[in-house]
């Protein structure tokens, strides 16, 4: 059915251009000549259109079996129809006037060839870009398959983390358990239910952070030494990807508390330097026998960064023997201007 159609489709666009042609070519030639003209327009249209769907099946000569075409080909074959259409031009006059057997000649020869390379070049062009958009296409889908395989570890990542630690806190301190339940509802209703999204609000993001901050003061008590400056973000339009800085934070928190050091040091930024997020984590580090690291959500917020802000992030993180430091810019994503943006397209 779908060669039927393409068969109509060709039929159809054959007859069309045929006819401006042979209009075109008709004029053109009646500029040289009032005699036959008529005749030598419909030669030219039916031998013109003839070469170019010629010319369209010799192109599969030069496309390979993953449908891609080399660029010297169509930069050889497009040289090839620029001389090819200047010598046609240029013997038009001559050879329908039939002044000599020369230019009878080499104004044929130089049709030919010009209407062969264009239905080629036609025929090679279409191939390639259609190629390239299939690739991106495919790019695109592979991308955003990854990203949501990516968000959905997200909850499961935090929960199991989460619900270990409170295991071992139900044993040595009973009594902060109720606290902590509460504060985990919270917690837990943001990143099963809001943080579905592609993009959040910031503001709704920076109160997960918060809630969570409380929830690890509670848990780890006077031991921690805790220093914020997260400046409020209102505007509902600015956006962020969900759940992304949380995984520093939460580093932070567990490399430190695992540590045999009696205090934990945590330093943590947020502020707004124009349509940038500046933010950064430092926290203390020492001797930590017993800790595990798995790398699961730095790699996976990597590869977060990567997909959602293409060139619009800074990642830098930095180890010392005694702290470990994580500096972020990343454009803030604003609701009200990509939905404008999108409008244009």
């Amino acid at each position: 059915m779908k060669t039927v159609s393409n068969l109509k489709i060709h039929l159809i666009a054959g007859m069309v251009s045929g006819v401006v042609l042979f209009i075109v070519i008709r004029q053109y030639v009646h500029s040289f000549t009032t005699m036959d003209d008529e005749e030598i327009a419909f030669a030219m249209t039916v031998g013109f259109l003839g070469a170019v769907y010629t010319g369209r099946f010799l192109s599969l000569l030069f496309i390979d079996s993953r449908r891609h075409v080399h660029w010297t080909i169509l930069s050889f074959l497009s040289l090839i129809f620029l001389l090819a259409a200047g010598l046609c031009f240029l013997f038009i006059g001559k050879a329908i006037q039939r002044q000599d057997f020369f230019h009878d000649f080499l104004f044929p020869l130089s049709f030919l060839v010009m209407s062969l390379t264009l239905g080629m070049l036609i025929k090679l062009y279409r191939t390639r870009i259609y190629t390239h958009l299939r690739e991106a296409q495919i790019l695109a889908a592979n991308s955003q398959s990854e990203l949501q395989n990516l968000q959905s570890q997200l909850s499961p990542h935090f929960l199991f983390n989460t619900l270990n630690n409170m295991y071992g806190l139900s044993i040595t301190s009973p009594d902060k358990v109720p606290s902590l339940l509460l504060q985990l509802s919270d917690l837990l209703r943001y990143s099963v239910y809001d943080a579905k999204e592609m993009f959040v609000p910031l503001k709704d993001e920076l109160n997960y952070i918060n809630n969570y901050m409380e929830f690890e003061k509670i848990r780890i008590g006077e031991r921690l030494h805790l220093n914020t400056v997260i400046e409020p973000f209102d505007d509902v339009q600015d956006m962020i990807a969900p759940m992304l800085l949380i995984v520093f934070i939460e580093n932070a928190f567990k490399h430190s508390r695992n540590t045999t050091s009696e205090k934990i040091y945590i330093e943590i930024m947020i502020r707004r330097w124009s349509d940038t997020i500046l933010f950064s984590v430092k926290n203390s580090k020492g001797e930590a026998p017993h800790e595990r690291s798995g790398g699961l959500g730095l790699e996976n917020v990597s590869k977060r960064l990567s997909l959602l802000y293409p060139n619009q992030y800074d990642l830098n993180i930095e180890e010392s023997d005694k702290y470990f430091t994580v500096q972020l810019q990343l454009k803030i994503k604003n609701n009200e201007k990509d939905q404008l943006s999108d409008s244009r397209r």
